[in-house]
């Protein structure tokens, strides 16, 4: 069963196809970018397919990340995802780019209690605490980085710790210094396209189901329309 993963929400448009069968990754693209994903996503999308040697009816699901992060970038991958598995005629699950950003470590870093750093590209961070089993410690959160050190030390065991994310160095200049090990992960988009993947591959149908690609907002937006 091949995955196609995909993941526009926060600097990068970056793609990933994983075999379950095989349990290895087909192809990673990505590209750091602030703007453009909207013309760069199709043939990104394209050329990672050609480099697998596979075309759109080989892909057997689909997985998007669905936020927190910009909201232009969020929306340019919802709505291109939406229309790949209208095509491929095959599920669309929704992934968060926080859990991604964790499930993505490498090895050197798994197995550690992680603090997901997603840019807002404001002050504030997107932030979201996770134990050393990959389970989530409370939900996500819009935080001013001046918070961060009793944030992480209310939730967090003084033991060693990964801040991972493409703000995982603003978030770990914020921390301070940190009782245990502290390591520092910044992403750029491809391991987390492949994550996400990875995560939709072992869902059952239930947990598909559980899992809509609708975006994620943590804070409203910067405009609203007026009432009436």
């Amino acid at each position: 069963m091949i995955t196609l993963g995909l993941d526009t929400a926060t600097s990068a448009c970056a793609c990933a196809l994983w075999s379950q069968g095989e349990e290895r990754a087909l192809a990673v693209r990505a590209e750091e970018m602030q703007r453009g994903q909207a013309e760069r996503l199709v043939p990104l999308v394209q050329e990672t397919l050609q480099q697998a040697g596979l075309g759109f009816g080989d892909i057997a699901r689909i997985a998007v990340t669905v936020g927190p992060g910009t909201f232009t970038g969020l929306r340019i991958g919802l709505a291109a995802a939406r229309g790949f598995a209208l095509a491929a005629n095959c599920p669309l699950i929704g992934v968060t780019s926080l859990e991604v950003a964790v499930a993505g470590l490498p090895p050197a870093a798994a197995g550690l209690q992680a603090l997901a750093a997603i840019e807002s590209r404001r002050e504030e961070l997107f932030l979201q605490p996770f134990a050393a089993d990959g389970k989530p410690l409370a939900e996500p959160v819009d935080m001013a980085p001046r918070l961060l050190a009793d944030f992480a030390a209310r939730l967090f065991q003084p033991q060693p710790l990964v801040i991972v994310g493409d703000a995982a160095q603003r978030a770990a200049e914020s921390l301070g210094l940190w009782p245990a090990g502290l390591q520092v992960v910044t992403t750029h988009g491809g391991a987390e396209a492949l994550a996400g993947a990875r995560i939709a591959a072992r869902l059952d149908a239930a947990a598909i189901a559980g899992r809509p690609a609708d975006p994620l907002y943590i804070r409203p937006p910067d405009v609203t329309l007026p009432g009436r």
